[in-house]
């Protein structure tokens, strides 16, 4: 059939291929491919799937080297979510993704949009979500711009997570001068479904037809995926128009619908209709099953007059699926989706030709030679290099940064941490989000891992997001390892087996070849972490570009952790619970400062090298605690981490605000060590745990070969948290850390209502 350009459309120049992203190389690719000039619509569509959203090119030859497989992964990457099973023919499909470029100029909609688009990808699998978690990153507090952009992002979140009725789980929330000019918005959507159940997006059939459900297509966001391949200016905020804007009322009724089709038996695909719209998910489905489509555009139902086929195969309006049903069974979908209020509309089918096709009634306005239109973006292998800054940095050693006079009352350094936004309680972020919809909520946010039980069974998962950018930036492939061990050991104190994970990596433009370094030291740091703690990778999101003229952010590769916990009599809070308990630690405390939480905040510091990080030791470490918890010999698991180990015993006291515990500890066993790294170092490694039975758990440590010291005992009566390091005593009032560390946050958020705040919604984001 022969392709003809529209009337009306635009000559093809190279300013309009430069303007459409693709590089000279790339448009020759294209015309090889084509064997002629391709209109206007071919360079859209093509603009769309070979940009580093859709296409993976800078990255897809990294992430081919992570594990990906184990005896319980049902579906890895390459799919809109990884699944696992946990037994009992049930399994947890789970994805994590991000909205960064949308959330920095329309933070509202950014986030709440790229919720909708998480859960989809998670509902498309014929799982139900179960939950919901975020990794949110921004610049100081202090900024008020900075202040706008976190209040809409949370509310972004939380507004479309409550109406769904999905509840909000866990996260995490950093604030760093490095994301000033750019935010770091990730979802990450948890569901369940049966085994039997699993759904993949694989066109297969030749004549079945090709379904466009849920909401109609409008013209926002056009070009969202190449917006979020660039990286951001001061003409960004002209770009708002790609932020899609989201429906979260007809997002449940999309979900009930879809999950309603996937167990009728009417269809054989569904998919969201994602980055890219309608183009991406048509044109992957057909790939996945080899086969040809044709869509027509004149079927596609429109929200507006006169929407070209350009518009309606980029737009990314929310909530609209794509479905291959069976031959004759159109009927049964139509009556599936009206059911719901939603409608359906047949706008293609599954052909036999290998080629995908787009016709506009009886013109045809693009055409492709079938899977290649996926397969033949090119990848590219840039130059890595280390930036010079950062050797430099690392190789400065932080116990030469002279200590400030107030210093001297190690008190004042501890409440300045727990002054930290960083560090101090999310309470003001979490209290937003609904985290107990759905009644399955063991442990909500605020704890080291989130707990959701599975209904009918003894069983629960546990769920964690995590990572350390500032460890990452000083040194990627041991940030990198840390991330992922870290979010394990964490999944382990609330009582889970750490079973698999799905990564975010925020990085900025691979092609200066020190991003480039950072983000292939980093995937393979991530590598020798998931071999070695046995998590393989079931999928993720790749987000680059994320810088401004100011420069990148820190590279952040968020881990998304998932872990069975075999019974609930195994769910292990963080906060000291008993009178009495013996303190344990697991792990050792070293002289490490490098990276911490307390070199930047006192100091304004980012220099040393990040924390060391065995691997066997923590997966030795995850085991003993496993174990010491199965056995029922551990009343409360905290790990240690940002602000080091006095940061965490204080949280063991007080994080509960309504049940605040004391504590004796007596750290003189490490005395020889300097003062603040042994109380705010951040070496890895370390659990504190409280026991009625120290005997016990010691006996677990010693079989795995955990170093493990009684440190001191709960008194649950004293309202201090009394510290000794030798002939050094150190008291602190509960209540005075209490106040640090929960209202640090509200207080400075107070300031955001200001009409200033809310007049930089139309301010330039740099």
């Amino acid at each position: 059939m022969t392709v003809v350009a529209r009337p009306g459309d635009p000559l093809i120049t190279p300013a309009l291929v430069a303007e459409h992203g693709l590089t000279a190389n790339e448009y020759d690719r294209l015309l090889a491919m084509l064997g002629r000039t391709p209109t206007f619509t071919e360079l859209g569509i093509v603009s769309a799937l070979w940009s580093e959203h859709c296409s993976y090119k800078h990255s897809r030859p990294l992430l081919k080297t992570l594990p990906t497989t184990a005896p319980y992964v049902l579906q890895g990457p390459g799919e809109n979510a990884g699944v696992i099973s946990i037994g009992d023919g049930l399994a947890v499909a789970f994805k994590i993704e991000s909205h960064n470029h949308p959330s920095a100029v329309e933070p509202y909609q950014g986030a709440a949009t790229g919720v909708g688009g998480i859960l989809r990808d998670v509902f498309t699998m014929g799982a139900r979500p179960i939950a919901l978690l975020n990794s949110l990153r921004f610049g100081s507090l202090d900024s008020s711009r900075v202040r706008y952009l976190f209040a809409g992002v949370v509310k972004g979140i939380g507004d479309y997570g409550n109406c769904v009725g999905i509840p909000t789980v866990a996260g995490e929330v950093v604030f760093d001068p490095a994301y000033e000019g750019n935010p770091i918005v990730n979802a990450m959507c948890v569901g369940l479904l049966e085994e039997s159940e699993l759904m993949r997006a694989v066109a297969e059939g030749v004549g079945n037809p090709i379904i466009a459900v849920g909401a109609r297509t409008g013209r926002d966001g056009i070009h969202g995926a190449s917006f979020a391949s660039e990286d951001l200016s001061a003409a960004s905020e002209a770009k708002r128009p790609r932020v899609q804007v989201g429906d979260p009322f007809t997002e449940k009724l999309l979900l009930e619908a879809s999950l309603e089709l996937i167990h009728s038996g009417h269809i054989v695909a569904i998919q969201d209709m994602g980055a890219a719209g309608l183009t991406s998910s048509s044109a992957e489905m057909a790939a996945r099953g080899d086969v040809g489509v044709v869509i027509d555009t004149l079927l596609v139902p429109a929200r507006e007059a006169g929407m070209t086929p350009y518009e309606l195969l980029l737009s990314e309006s929310q909530e609209r699926m794509l479905v291959v049903a069976k031959k004759g069974h159109e009927d049964d979908v139509r009556f599936i989706l009206e059911k719901w209020d939603l409608t359906a509309a047949v706008i293609g089918e599954v052909i036999a030709e290998p080629v995908y096709r787009v016709v506009e009634g009886d013109r045809v306005v693009a055409e492709f030679p079938g899977i290649r239109l996926v397969t033949d973006c090119p990848t590219y292998e840039p130059e890595a290099r280390e930036s010079a800054d950062v050797i430099s940095r690392r190789a400065r050693d932080p116990h030469r940064v002279p200590e400030r006079p107030e210093e001297a009352d190690p008190l004042w350094t501890l409440e300045r941490l727990l002054l930290s936004p960083t560090i101090a309680s999310k309470r003001w972020v979490y209290q937003q989000y609904d985290h107990t919809v759905r009644t399955n909520t063991v442990i909500g946010p605020g704890g080291d891992a989130a707990v959701v039980r599975i209904r009918g069974t003894d069983k629960a998962i546990a769920l964690k997001t995590d990572c350390n950018g500032r460890y990452v930036f000083l040194d990627p492939r041991v940030g990198a390892q840390i991330a992922v061990a870290e979010a394990a050991r964490n999944v382990a104190c609330a009582g889970g087996t750490p079973m698999a994970i799905t990564n975010n990596l925020n990085f900025g433009n691979p092609k200066k070849p020190e991003v480039y370094f950072q983000l292939r030291e980093a995937v393979a740091g991530m590598r020798e972490a998931c071999e070695m703690l046995g998590t393989p990778v079931t999928g993720g999101n790749v987000s680059l570009y994320n810088e401004n003229p100011t420069g990148a952010v820190y590279p952040t590769p968020v881990i998304g952790m998932v872990g069975l916990i075999d019974s609930l009599s195994h769910v292990t809070r963080s906060a000291f619970a008993t009178d009495g308990d013996a303190i344990m630690l697991l792990g050792n405390n070293t002289d490490e400062l490098g990276g911490s939480e307390y070199l930047q905040r006192i100091h304004g510091e980012v220099i040393g090298p990040p924390p060391r990080v065995d691997l066997a030791g923590e997966k030795a470490l995850i085991a003993a605690l496993l174990d010491a918890i199965r056995a029922g010999t551990i009343r409360s698991a905290h790990d240690v981490a940002d602000g080091g180990l006095a940061v965490a015993l204080a949280e063991c006291v007080m994080m509960d605000r309504a049940h605040q515990m004391g504590a004796q500890v007596d750290l003189s066993a490490w005395a020889s060590l300097p003062l603040r790294a042994l109380l705010f170092g951040e070496a890895q490694g370390r659990v504190v745990v409280t026991t009625p039975d120290p005997a016990a758990v010691t006996l677990a440590a010693e079989r795995h070969r955990v170093p493990c010291a009684v440190i001191g005992t709960v008194r649950a009566s004293s309202g201090a948290l009394d510290l000794k390091v030798g002939t050094r005593q150190i008291r602190a009032s509960v209540r005075q850390l209490a106040d640090a560390y929960h209202e640090a946050i509200p207080r400075i958020m107070q300031r955001s209502a200001s009409a200033q705040d809310v007049a930089l919604a139309s301010d330039a984001v740099v």
